[in-house]
């Protein structure tokens, strides 16, 4: 934003340190008014007829914005937080079961979902309680840390649940 010296335009609205409106003025007028204050002329709106200037404390003015830009990275940050997908089968073994368990639990304690599929091939189709059971073990070892955000639930070959980290 152009401030003071820099700014170009010859007359312009003027807003006071209080928000109050204060007029059309000329530039020089604008910028006695605005030292005799001990504040910055800035312009805020060029394009507009007259332009729109505001004498405020430009450094204030700068680092707030910097602040809420910060803090709303911030929220973004943490609702992007990711969903990694752990891949169980019906007939896992319990080394493989404890290594992704291991993984999931680092990985919920950094603040990220976890989402547990498991799916099934050929005649396993026939006996999907088996999935579930590997499901809830799963979320069982895991409970310390998580919560069971999604049942699991079946849709096609694929049976899924869904766990958050607890607060």
């Amino acid at each position: 934003m152009p401030i003071n010296n820099q700014i170009k335009v010859a007359e312009m609205m003027i807003i006071g340190p209080n928000g109050e409106q204060m007029g059309v003025k000329k530039r020089n007028d604008a910028l006695t008014l605005a030292s005799y204050a001990g504040l910055d002329l800035v312009l805020m709106n060029a394009s507009s007829t007259p332009a729109v200037a505001k004498i405020m404390d430009y450094n204030k003015y700068r680092y707030e914005k910097q602040k809420k830009l910060k803090e709303q990275q911030k929220k973004q940050r943490e609702s992007n937080k990711e969903v990694k997908e752990y891949q169980l089968s019906v007939t896992i073994d319990i080394g493989d079961f404890n290594t992704r368990k291991k993984n999931a639990y680092d990985y919920l304690v950094k603040g990220h979902k976890i989402k547990a599929s498991i799916r099934f091939k050929g005649r396993q189709m026939a006996h999907t309680e088996l999935g579930l059971e590997v499901l809830e073990r799963f979320a069982n070892e895991l409970s310390d840390v998580a919560v069971v955000e999604e049942k699991p639930k079946l849709e096609g070959k694929n049976m899924f649940m869904l766990l958050a980290p607890k607060k």
